[in-house]
């Protein structure tokens, strides 16, 4: 019913930029929220970034603010994740999920669906 798919992880130098996008599909996709979260080998899975489709409301982690933003295309029901400044430590698995919702939040349970992943690597 609903589905959502990644694209645009690579292999980038620390300081390089990426864009992330994620691209959902479905018949029930009038309100919602679509989050980023990343995941490590061996670590949890960490909320990144999220957006509200009704609102724009947006919320960043601490370890993102400043760097990473965030921003929808309600028209393609698209959204993407600028990443600048890259870090090493920002290597991980990055998901998109959708939360049928209006409030944007970082808390993974509330998420509905989820993508399945796609790769970003930071190193020299």
């Amino acid at each position: 019913q609903v589905q959502l798919v990644e694209s645009g992880g690579e292999s980038v130098q620390p300081g390089g930029s990426l864009t992330l996008s994620c691209a959902a599909s479905g018949s029930r996709l009038d309100y919602y929220v679509i989050g980023w979260f990343s995941q490590a080998p061996g670590r949890e899975r960490e909320g990144v970034a999220s957006i509200s489709k009704t609102t724009g409301a947006t919320i960043y982690s601490n370890s993102v603010r400043g760097r990473f933003t965030i921003s929808r295309d309600n028209a393609e029901d698209t959204v993407y994740l600028q990443m600048n400044d890259l870090k090493p430590e920002d290597t991980a698995t990055y998901y998109c999920a959708l939360d049928l919702s209006t409030i944007a939040t970082l808390e993974d349970y509330e998420f509905d669906y989820w993508g399945r992943g796609t790769q970003v690597t930071v190193s020299s």
